[in-house]
């Protein structure tokens, strides 16, 4: 049976916009060529870091929810390690609770962005 995982990576803040994408891509294939279900994805754009990593003190930070078999999540960290964009990941298998949080957090946030007020075009 399939189990449910969440990955978040962050990728060294001298890549260009178009490096990041062909990173997240990069990852994301592996995963798909691999046999895993992605459900949901999120770019979380560049951020500043708790502490310094390498002598950077921001990140790209990007997070991918999937689902597949144990073996795909070791693959995938040999991967980040590999790869020298990545400062740091963390991949986290979700029990039914954890499920439940993400979805909920989803829908709180896709709700979110309905309420807010669209601003006017100026003239």
């Amino acid at each position: 049976m399939a189990t449910r995982y969440e990955t978040v990576f962050i990728m060294t803040p001298v890549l260009s916009d178009e490096q990041a994408k062909e990173t997240v891509s990069k990852f994301r294939k592996l995963l798909t060529d691999k046999g895993a279900v992605i459900k949901h994805e999120e770019d979380w754009g560049l951020r500043k870091l708790a502490y310094p990593i390498q002598k950077k003190t921001t990140g790209f930070y990007h997070l991918i929810e999937f689902e597949g078999e144990g073996k795909i999540v070791s693959d995938l960290e040999i991967s980040y390690k590999r790869d020298e964009r990545v400062l740091r990941f963390l991949s986290v298998s979700l029990d039914k609770y954890g499920i439940e949080f993400v979805e909920k957090r989803r829908k709180m946030k896709a709700e979110k962005a309905k309420e807010e007020p669209k601003p006017e075009p100026e003239v």
